[in-house]
C-alpha cells in the first residue's frame, strides 16, 4: 500500500476519553482529557497531559491530586462540554447534572455517574512545551457494583465506554475481536472459548425474546 508523509504531529488515534475531576467539594472542576494512559503496573501509574493555560492545570499542580473518571456513551455530551467550557466561567458539575462524590484516598471529588473512578496522586511533573505531563500513582479504584461479575472482575466491556478519534467520539465495540494470547492459542482452548461465546449469545437471545411483549 502506497504511503504519503505528513509533518510530525499528534497522530496517534484512537485515544481514551476521560473526565478528570479536581479541586474541592466546595469548588470542584472537570477537565476532559484524551492524552492519558498507563505507564506502569506495580505500582499502578498513570498520566494526564494538560496545557498550562487550562483552569484545571493550576488546581492539579497545587493540590497534587486528581480523579480519572471513565466515560460512557451516555456521558459523551458531558465530556465534550467539559472539554470546551472553562471552569473559570462555568460550574461544569451543575451544568451537566453531574454529581461530585468525595474521594476515598484523595481530597478532590469523583464523578458519581462515571462507571469507574481512578483516584490519583501526582508523583512527577514533566514539561514538554505545549503541555505538562502529570505522572501519578493510582491510589484507589472505585467501580459500579453493576459491572462486577460473580468472579469479582470489573466488566468494562459492558460499560459502553467511548474513545476519541480525529475530533469525533466513538463507542467501543461490544464484542471483543480476541483475548490476549489468542494468536497462539491451542485448538482445544480456541474451541472451548468459541463454545462459550455461542452459549453466551444464545442466552442473550433468549433473554431478549422473554422481554418481548407476547401477542394475543
Amino acid at each position: 500500500m502506497e504511503k504519503q508523509s505528513f509533518r510530525p504531529g499528534a497522530m496517534l488515534n484512537p485515544v481514551p476519553v476521560v473526565m478528570v475531576s479536581c479541586g474541592t467539594k466546595q469548588d470542584p472542576n472537570i477537565i476532559t482529557i484524551a492524552w492519558t494512559g498507563i505507564v506502569n503496573s506495580d505500582p499502578p501509574m498513570t498520566y494526564i497531559s494538560v496545557r498550562k493555560q487550562r483552569h484545571s492545570y493550576s488546581i492539579i499542580k497545587e493540590s497534587g491530586e486528581f480523579v480519572i473518571n471513565l466515560c460512557t456513551e451516555h456521558l459523551a455530551f458531558a465530556a465534550d462540554y467539559c472539554g470546551v467550557k472553562s471552569g473559570r466561567d462555568a460550574d461544569k458539575f451543575a451544568a451537566q447534572n453531574l454529581t461530585p462524590v468525595p474521594g476515598e484516598a484523595v481530597s478532590c471529588p469523583a464523578i458519581k455517574e462515571s462507571p469507574v473512578n481512578l483516584e490519583c496522586k501526582v508523583k512527577e511533573i514533566h514539561s514538554y512545551g505545549s503541555h505538562d505531563m502529570f505522572v501519578a500513582e493510582i491510589v484507589n479504584v472505585r467501580a459500579d457494583k453493576a459491572l462486577i461479575d460473580v468472579q469479582g472482575r470489573i466488566r468494562l466491556d459492558q460499560a459502553g465506554l467511548i474513545c476519541y478519534n480525529h475530533g469525533e467520539y466513538f463507542g467501543l465495540k461490544k464484542e471483543a475481536l480476541g483475548r490476549f494470547g489468542y494468536s497462539v492459542m491451542k485448538p482445544k482452548t480456541r474451541k472451548r472459548i468459541a463454545a462459550e461465546k455461542r452459549k453466551k449469545a444464545a442466552g442473550a437471545k433468549r433473554r431478549a425474546a422473554e422481554k418481548r411483549p407476547k401477542s394475543r
